[in-house]
């Protein structure tokens, strides 16, 4: 594990920075001495500190991420928060292609857009997931499926970009008390507890993030487990020259 550098003097790109843990997370970027945040929201956005830029961004629309790139000269981290999480019987075709939508394509799509920037400053992309990318949640089947894909996504371009010096951290949490879990009865952790922990885990090179009570004790066993092992070891097939 290798120790990154610090928030101070970066800048930071959150989308669906609006709300719950994408507001949270780019309060405590500006918390931590970012000289900018771009908070990309689908709606108008205005915020009381300077440093914060709105950028217009809807995840699922090509053209709106291709300008949000435009407007971004440079860029440290990249952090994939934008979601949807909706209820469903499984297999509902619709209901699986708009998660996918969202949770996968269009954080992969951000991702793509603005590899060339992250590239350039040897940067960071902030994954956004879930603990149901590690075991789905049977009432929300096609959220579950969604996660575990970008997970699996995250851990392919973690690899594939590590000669670029760019790093990829995914973000497993468990329950987090944001407009999203409202209807969920069971015990939450705020967005401002879960974003400190994030980005403390950021900060020491942690590659896959526990962020919460609900999660931290699967920390250790994650790390020491198969699919962290066999991750390692086909991670070594990827040529090392950038």
């Amino acid at each position: 594990m290798t120790r990154n550098p610090t928030m101070a003097d970066k800048t930071v790109l959150v989308t669906g920075a609006n709300r719950g843990i994408g507001r949270a997370l780019a309060d405590e970027a500006l918390a931590r001495g970012a000289t900018r945040v771009y908070a990309g929201t689908r709606r108008p956005l205005t915020h009381p500190d300077p440093r914060v830029i709105p950028l217009a961004v809807d995840v699922t629309d090509p053209g709106q991420i291709a300008a949000a790139a435009r407007q971004v000269d440079s860029l440290d981290i990249l952090i994939n928060n934008a979601g949807v999480m909706l209820p469903d019987s499984p297999f509902e075709p619709a209901v699986l292609e708009r998660h996918l939508a969202v949770n996968l394509y269009g954080a992969n799509a951000m991702t793509q857009a603005f590899l060339p920037a992250l590239i350039n400053s040897r940067g960071a992309v902030v994954n956004l997931l879930s603990c149901v990318a590690l075991a789905p949640l049977p009432m929300f089947t096609s959220y579950s499926a969604s996660k575990a894909a970008a997970f699996s996504l995250t851990k392919t371009l973690r690899a594939g970009h590590a000669a670029h010096g760019v790093r990829f951290h995914a973000v497993l949490a468990g329950p987090i008390d944001t407009d999203m879990t409202r209807e969920l009865d069971i015990p939450k952790t705020s967005p401002e507890a879960a974003a400190r922990a994030i980005f403390d885990a950021v900060e020491q090179g942690v590659e896959d993030i526990f962020p919460d009570p609900a999660t931290a004790p699967l920390a250790d066993a994650w790390a020491a487990g198969p699919d962290k092992i066999l991750e390692r070891q086909f991670a070594q097939l990827v040529p090392t020259s950038a």
